[in-house]
């Protein structure tokens, strides 16, 4: 680290601490929600004024918000209160955020924001394996933070579903989107292979629901990162090479999970320089 980095870093904190004040002056107050909107967040840092000033804008933002500075400690509070949103640093002494991510992501539905000053993106992807759902360099800016968190909080979460009756199976058969023994329902969030079950992660599911609907219609990069998103294609939203390069690898996961080779696929043909479809069948 230079001699002018903490200089640099102090300045950046005190831009993103007016921000903070700025977008407390548009933030939603405790009258504004019911306590069924009422929100849970983790966050998981080891600074403690990176960790206080992510506490304020989740607090802001209407979260009830919960603070470790360690990996392990983080992990029991995921798993003591179940929250809606994560978001984790990657350099922690002891357990690092790629590790904790990915035992979060074993026991839990709750969507991971990985938070680092490494911005080379191994890294980026290195997290998106791991189980997160964004990754987002520091120093940040308050308002892009929640436009992100906002942004995975419009695609539906993930729920394991419980055991399903035969007759309830029957009455939802028309909701299952099939293609050569894959078989996805997008209502009960069930995906299974030649008969098995098949665990994915949430972006994973969405990409391989998105495909399944679209059958032979190609699939840009482009449009299954705004469909992660919670967006959709109007020509002026900006989608970025890292962004592109995250569908590639969560393509690259499912296809490892469904089993299948890239160069002689069963189930997913990928159109060189556009995207993504099913084979034919």
């Amino acid at each position: 680290m230079t001699a002018h980095a903490p200089r640099l870093f102090q300045h950046a904190f005190w831009d993103i601490l007016t921000d903070v004040r700025e977008t407390a002056l548009v933030s939603l107050t405790p009258e504004d929600e019911s306590v069924e909107d009422q929100r849970v967040a983790v966050v998981i840092e080891d600074e403690e004024d990176i960790r206080s000033l992510l506490s304020a804008v989740l607090a802001q933002a209407g979260f009830e918000v919960h603070g470790a500075g360690n990996g392990q400690d983080g992990l029991e509070l995921v798993v003591e209160h179940q929250p809606l949103v994560t978001t984790l640093d990657v350099n922690m002494p002891g357990m690092d955020g790629f590790e904790t991510a990915k035992r979060i992501r074993s026991i839990s539905t709750t969507y991971i924001v990985m938070l680092s000053a490494r911005t080379e993106e191994i890294d980026a992807l290195q997290g998106l394996e791991a189980g997160a759902d964004d990754y987002v360099a520091k120093p940040f800016r308050p308002r892009e933070l929640r436009a992100r968190i906002d942004a995975m909080l419009r695609r539906p979460r993930h729920h394991v579903a419980a055991a399903t009756p035969a007759v309830e199976a029957s009455d939802n058969s028309r909701a299952w989107l099939e293609h050569q023994g894959l078989r996805l329902n997008p209502d009960m969030r069930i995906v299974m292979v030649d008969g098995d079950d098949l665990e994915l992660t949430r972006s994973e599911f969405d990409i391989l629901a998105d495909l399944l609907a679209a059958g032979r219609r190609v699939r840009g990069k482009s449009d299954l990162a705004l469909m992660l998103r919670g967006e959709q294609f109007t020509g002026v939203e900006f989608v970025s090479d890292s962004d592109a390069r995250a569908i590639e690898v969560h393509v690259a996961n499912l296809r490892r999970k469904l089993g299948e080779s890239p160069t002689n696929p069963r189930w997913i043909e990928t159109v060189r320089g556009v995207g993504y479809r099913l084979t034919a069948s």
